[in-house]
């Protein structure tokens, strides 16, 4: 049961999944390139500091060579040089060791001028050459650098992570682009005999489940088919009629039966007479259709098949009479409940359907149903629809659902009409119905 359709939407819900995956995609690729382009880290203070320094051998040896006075100039120029180097860089975030080294910076220009002095007393013993040794002030700052950066780059590190994660993680389906996806399921439910305005609704229902609303990647695929089978379980809700409680609230209770012809009224007439039996409540059978004499046959035959007693009239004869005289008969025997069948007829034809409420208007049922031939589909809804809107009805019965692979009319009548489905016709025995599950046909669905 269902087959068709149960592929069709898996296939349509893959397509619809995969497609709002891949807009997922657009978004983090713009969004990845942005780290790295706003990440330009520029050369700390203290490494051009450093850099500056670093001439300072050189310096020194030209120093050794050359007059003191010239040795004096040339230091002289490297302060300089500092002092612009620490002008030009931004001053940057001060941490805690940053600013103990603010604190120890004067007797550090007091030691290096100490130093200084001891260098220009050394020169003049050209026969000690003196080696320079890096300064235990610069060893101490390589420490505390490296902590203070590896702090910001941790919580720089943190923050771009949980964003980056969100990005990938989640996404914002907009409405349009919604509508431009829906279309694969939109012909799936199409091509399965679902009707336009079923669509419509579950398209509604599933884009106020799925718009604007934040989506997981990890979830998306199990997010539209959360959606789409809340849609469906909605279309398929409907009032529930406990059918063989209902029947015995009045004797004879009386139900008249139409549809088109070929629908299977006759036989799903029989198998809903036998369901009855069985539950120990009497039953008696109205042959309305007088329009055909094989009609009436027919359902004799399944009268006798069953031990049930037919109220029949010669063909031709009127059809109101022959389901007054069923009811009277009821009446007489204390039997609880009257079966009508009247003949097929098309709802488009005037005359028949005239014909129609006449029977209805004689009878007066308690109980008006519906049957359906769930093979022919879209065509099946509309005729329910029109009987509806003409006659009325209290229920449907759904013959043949069992061949049913597309499974679309099931969906549509109950939705279209407002009228609960009451029964499924399920094979050719006259066991063969059952009642009416919404869960079993969200099982055929793979929902």
């Amino acid at each position: 049961m269902f087959k068709f359709l149960k592929e069709k939407l898996k296939s349509a819900v893959s397509i619809f999944s995969r497609k709002v995956e891949e807009e997922v995609e657009e978004e983090p690729k713009a969004k990845k390139e942005k780290p790295k382009e706003a990440k330009k880290p520029e050369k700390k203070k203290e490494e051009l500091k450093k850099e500056a320094k670093k001439e300072k051998p050189e310096v020194a040896e030209k120093i050794r060579k050359e007059k003191p006075e010239a040795k004096k100039e040339i230091k002289k120029e490297i302060k300089q040089e500092e002092k612009k180097v620490e002008e030009e860089v931004p001053e940057e975030k001060k941490g805690f060791f940053a600013k103990l080294k603010e604190k120890f910076a004067g007797p550090k220009e007091e030691a290096e001028e100490e130093e200084e002095e001891k260098e220009e007393k050394e020169e003049k013993k050209p026969e000690k050459i003196k080696e320079e040794k890096p300064k235990p002030e610069e060893k101490k700052e390589k420490p505390e650098e490296a902590e203070e950066e590896a702090e910001e780059e941790a919580e720089e590190k943190k923050g771009f992570f949980r964003k980056f994660g969100e990005v990938f993680t989640t996404k914002t389906l907009s409405e349009s682009k919604f509508d431009e996806i829906f279309w694969e399921l939109e012909v799936a439910m199409l091509e399965n005999n679902v009707a336009v305005a079923v669509i419509e609704k579950i398209k509604s229902d599933m884009k106020a489940k799925l718009v604007n609303q934040k989506l997981k990647r990890s979830a998306i695929e199990e997010t539209i088919i959360g959606a789409l089978r809340d849609g469906i379980d909605d279309v398929l809700t409907q009032e529930k009629v406990d059918f063989f409680k209902t029947i015995k609230s009045k004797k004879p209770f009386v139900i008249c039966f139409f549809g088109i012809n070929g629908s299977g009224k006759t036989t799903s007439i029989a198998k809903l007479a036998n369901a009855i039996k069985k539950k120990g409540i009497s039953v008696v059978l109205a042959a309305a259709d007088t329009f055909r004499a094989a009609a009436i046959d027919q359902l004799q035959k399944h009268g006798d098949n069953l031990g049930v007693k037919v109220i029949k009239s010669e063909y031709g004869s009127d059809a109101a009479a022959v389901a007054y005289d069923a009811i009277q008969y009821a009446k007489a025997k204390n039997i609880d409940v009257v079966l009508i069948d009247t003949a097929g007829r098309s709802h488009s034809n005037a005359n028949l359907m005239d014909e129609l409420k006449k029977i209805i208007r004689v009878s007066n049922p308690d109980m008006k149903i519906f049957v359906g031939d769930s093979l022919t589909g879209n065509d099946m809804v509309e005729q329910a629809e029109k009987y509806a809107e003409t006659t009325g009805i209290d229920g449907i019965i759904l013959a043949k659902a069992d061949v049913d692979e597309k499974g679309g009319a099931t969906i549509s009548a109950a939705y279209v009409t407002k009228k609960p489905i009451l029964f499924l016709g399920s094979g050719q025995g006259y066991d063969d119905i059952e009642e009416f599950d919404k869960k079993k046909i969200m099982g055929n669905l793979g929902l």
